[in-house]
Formats: C-alpha cells, structure tokens, sequence
C-alpha cells in the first residue's frame, strides 16, 4: 500500500485532553524505535535515495530537524499567541542538512537530547496550557496544545513508516 502524503493528512482533534500521557510516551518512544530500526543496517542502505526521495538517514535527520519547530510551538502556547508558526514545508532545513554525510549514531545521539528537552518542557506544563488554543496555519483550525503534540507524534510514525519501507 503507498504511504499517504503527509500534506494529504486530515486530522480530527476529538479526543480527550487526558490522553496527553498517552501521547508523551508516543513521543518519548520515537528515538529509541527509530534507533532500534537503524540498528545494524549498513551505512550503504543508510544512505541510499531512491530517485529523488529522502534516505532513511535524511528522514531521520528530517525528525531531529522538526523538533525545533515542535518547541518552538509549545513556546507560543505558553505565551498564549493566538496563531502558531508555520513549518517550512519546503524542508529547506533538512534539504541543506546533508545528513547522509553525517554517521546516524550522531543524529540519533541529538534526536534523542532534542526530544527529551521537549519531552521535559512539556511535562512542565499545566493543565491550562495542555488545553489551550492556537491556530495551526497549514491546517488553519484551532488547536490545543495536546492536539499539536499528537500532530506531532503522528509526523513521527509518518516517517518512521517510510523509513521501514526503505528497509
């Protein structure tokens, strides 16, 4: 089966605010799953493009890249602003990250550092800041703060998927 596009996603945010845990380990599990399906593989397949796509270390390049972002948006829901910065979906940040030069051990060793410093902030917050609204620009709704970690942890599996196609 192909792999939906990622800009073809539609979301629905109905789910409980107390699925928040729930979500936070999803997100806290995506470097040890990624680093678990890397393992072992050669540096060969590692870096291998097929035709113009991303290789598996481009995609896991591609998920450290975009924990800034994910920051960068919790952040402006604590200084309650009311329409969350857009992604670049260009992917200039990952495009000109030549991760495939780079040995994926150091990727997944800052992927890792990057998301339990978002795993942490996170987990800081209140009750009233996990609930609270923003506009999410692509998808121009409202959305809560938990909605955006979970939009964020589906980003994870969408390439996490692909990387276990390039597998």
């Amino acid at each position: 089966m192909e792999q939906t596009k990622w800009i073809d996603r539609k979301f629905n945010f109905n789910f409980p605010a107390g699925l928040f845990p729930n979500i936070i380990e999803r997100l806290r599990g995506t470097p040890v799953r990624l680093a678990k399906m890397t393992e072992g593989i050669d540096r060969e397949t590692l870096i291998k493009r097929p035709g113009s796509a991303w290789s598996i270390q481009d995609h896991a390049g591609h998920l450290l890249d975009v924990d800034s972002l994910h920051e960068k948006r919790i952040n402006q829901y604590i200084a309650n602003m009311d329409i969350l910065m857009p992604a670049d979906m260009s992917n200039k940040k990952t495009n000109l990250a030549n991760h495939n030069s780079k040995d994926i051990n150091d990727i997944l060793k800052q992927f890792s550092a990057s998301r339990n410093s978002l795993i942490t902030k996170a987990e800081s917050l209140d009750d009233i800041i996990i609930i609270r609204t923003a506009i999410h620009p692509r998808l121009n709704r409202e959305m809560r703060l938990v909605d955006m970690l979970y939009f964020a942890a589906e980003h994870d599996d969408h390439h996490l998927a692909a990387i276990r196609m390039l597998i």
